[in-house]
């Protein structure tokens, strides 16, 4: 008699050796993890995405709010003498809103990679599956969140009578440079995030004070030392040149932006290393 077998099991095991004594190994097995991992990942970015809008009265309205009240805030401050803000070649509303619409791609994903491992505690500590489909399915969920940003810049910057060029083809490619930012560093925090919780707390107001040093709702300062920490400040070339190209300017620092493009790259394959060497403590604790 022949008895039915099901479909093959994923074997993990377990040796004392560290997997960096054979990175080539353990490149091979992370590509492989990735690859396995497309489907769960995107039936879960599926299932989150329609669970965020679906008991929402505002639905997709949420995916820029925060940004339009930040406008309205600013532009008020400045209309009223609150402050004094000079922005060449844009008007300020469109200067913000273009700003921290950018920002706020910056910052989801910097926080994306501890909210996927943290929502899913249960599931990592009980079941086993590659968990570079948390990471995949919170990507899918930002750049869900990225296309509703795009539907609505277009309309805000050629309602201001701004008419973009040639370089709007280029506006996706910031987006994906923010990203790839954002999520390099989030990845870094997700080992100590998941053990203390104060990092979650630290990430809102890090991220807000970097944003004053970042040309998000002030132009670029010409001289002082707010000019050197503007420049030195590697999400500036991000912020800058995805303004630009939206809003139909000259790119202002082609350079400076392919440089932090190369840097996140890098710091984002150390990252994934780091969550794949840190996962099993991760899962021990959570299990705990």
């Amino acid at each position: 008699m022949s008895s039915a077998q099901g479909p093959p099991q994923r074997v993990v095991v377990y040796t004392p050796q560290s997997l960096l004594r054979s990175p080539g190994a353990m490149f091979r097995e992370m590509l492989a993890d990735l690859r396995r991992s497309r489907e769960l990942a995107w039936r879960l970015a599926n299932r989150d995405i329609r669970a965020q809008y679906r008991g929402s009265f505002l639905g997709y309205l949420w995916a820029f709010i925060t940004p339009l009240v930040n406008t309205a805030m600013w532009v008020f401050m400045s209309a009223s003498g609150v402050i004094k803000v000079e922005v060449p070649d844009l008007p300020y509303p469109v200067f913000v809103f273009t700003g921290t619409m950018l920002w706020q791609v910056f910052t989801e994903s910097i926080t994306m990679p501890q909210m996927q491992v943290s929502a899913s505690k249960s599931m990592v500590a009980k079941l086993n599956f590659p968990r570079e489909a948390l990471l995949l399915s919170g990507l899918y969920k930002v750049f869900f969140g990225v296309l509703i940003k795009l539907v609505v810049l277009v309309p805000v910057v050629l309602l201001f009578g701004i008419v973009p060029d040639a370089h709007l083809a280029l506006v996706p490619v910031a987006m994906v440079a923010l990203v790839l930012a954002g999520m390099s560093i989030g990845l870094l925090l997700v080992p100590v995030g998941t053990l203390y919780s104060d990092v979650g707390r630290f990430v809102p107001m890090a991220t807000q004070f970097l944003m004053y040093l970042t040309p998000v709702v002030y132009a670029m300062p010409k001289l002082g030392i707010l000019a050197k920490l503007f420049g030195s400040n590697p999400i500036t070339p991000l912020i800058l040149n995805g303004r630009a190209w939206l809003t139909g300017g000259a790119t202002p620092m082609p350079y400076q932006f392919i440089a932090v493009v190369a840097g996140s790259l890098v710091l984002l394959l150390f990252g994934w290393v780091l969550f794949r060497l840190a996962m099993s403590v991760i899962v021990e604790r959570m299990g705990s």
